[in-house]
């Protein structure tokens, strides 16, 4: 079983990517539109990642969820399982390969400061990132059973990274 893309070498085409999809996806949240973020590895150069553009969208409030839901079905999305309360998640994938994903969370989440203090950990340090890069590249070399696979073993150096970042 295989990832839901392959890991890539940095493409400088990725912040535009996203720039473009957060115009497209924009109209979909309306008033409640607080922020959009490019988060995930994408948003870090010179860091290998899936192709998969990661997006952080905060809003005020969840406003209407069935008309937003068939707005970015539209764009092509499916709305996959509630992350944790207030943080519902999009996927898009083309012709069967995951192009990108967008995390919806309520101003104040936790995991709105946690992903972007992730995100500019990854931008600022060079060994993080490459620590980081390294792990991501094995975990994929020896990958058997998909990406849920690959997101458990990713978590442990994750949490790990973040809890040693609080302590500081």
């Amino acid at each position: 079983m295989t990832l839901t893309s392959k890991i890539s070498p940095y493409d400088p085409q990725w912040p535009l990517l996203f720039t473009t999809e957060k115009r497209r996806i924009a109209k979909g949240f309306g008033a409640e539109l607080i922020e959009t973020h490019h988060v995930g590895s994408t948003a870090v150069p010179g860091l290998c990642a899936k192709p998969e553009i990661d997006i952080l969208v905060v809003v005020s409030e969840h406003v209407n969820e069935a008309a937003r839901g068939e707005f970015m079905h539209t764009l092509g999305y499916v709305r996959g399982t509630d992350l944790s309360i207030d943080h519902h998640f999009y996927r898009r994938d083309v012709d069967g390969v995951r192009t990108h994903k967008i995390h919806v969370c309520i101003a104040g989440h936790g995991q709105i400061a946690r992903m972007l203090r992730f995100r500019d950990l990854l931008r600022e340090n060079g060994s993080i990132r490459q620590q980081y890069q390294d792990l991501k590249l094995r975990l994929e070399a020896n990958n058997r059973e998909g990406i849920a696979e690959y997101l458990a073993h990713k978590a442990p150096y994750i949490d790990a990274l973040m809890d040693t970042q609080l302590e500081e």
